[in-house]
């Protein structure tokens, strides 16, 4: 093994500063969620890291992460940033021949619902939705072993997610995973369903 004076390089797209860190937004964003991963109490360390990283490079006026129960049929929520109107504990049908079923529980992709129209043929309490300002949505899937176990879910204005988000937003469903498990343990742990 040789070792060289120079420092090390910066995956491609990902300049490093002079202290070797990593300074790029994407970059800082995974930085905060690794921190958030390492550290503790879990869930709530890593549910706080993925609200701050997903604000930081997606923005949202609504996060909230659903946990599916398909047992009992319901998304049950977990985490919300807006705890007042859709507080943590709320649940909703799982909707077998809904485009959210199809596309982001049995195929895994994230689902974009572009404005109010699309929100409105999507979400059930589009009302509440759109009180908060929001008329877009990005649904994106947190999948473990061939199976979603989750959904992380971004609402904001009009318009503002666009698909080229997309690849960079699977990274944030794939770091939620020990999140997620997480909290699937603790309830198994407690015999309560999640």
């Amino acid at each position: 093994m040789t070792s060289s004076t120079q420092p090390p390089s910066a995956a491609p797209g990902i300049p490093l500063d002079s202290t070797f860190g990593a300074t790029s937004a994407p970059a800082r964003s995974l930085a905060v969620m690794a921190h958030a991963l390492a550290g503790g109490p879990q869930p709530d360390a890593g549910l706080q890291g993925l609200a701050a990283a997903m604000s930081e490079r997606f923005g949202y006026r609504l996060f909230t992460v659903l946990i599916l129960d398909r047992t009992a049929g319901l998304s049950r929520r977990y985490f919300s940033s807006h705890p007042e109107a859709y507080p943590p504990g709320g649940a909703k049908p799982i909707r077998e021949d809904s485009d959210f079923f199809s596309r982001v529980v049995q195929h895994g992709q994230a689902r974009i619902c572009a404005d109010r129209a699309a929100c409105e043929c999507a979400f059930p309490d589009h009302e509440l939705i759109r009180s908060l300002g929001c008329e877009s949505a990005v649904n994106v899937p947190v999948r473990w072993n061939g199976q979603t176990i989750a959904s992380l879910n971004l609402l904001h204005q009009a318009g503002w997610y666009r698909p080229a988000m997309l690849a960079e937003l699977d990274w944030y469903g794939a770091l939620a995973i020990p999140v997620v498990q997480n909290i699937l343990q603790t309830f198994h742990q407690q015999g309560e369903q999640p």
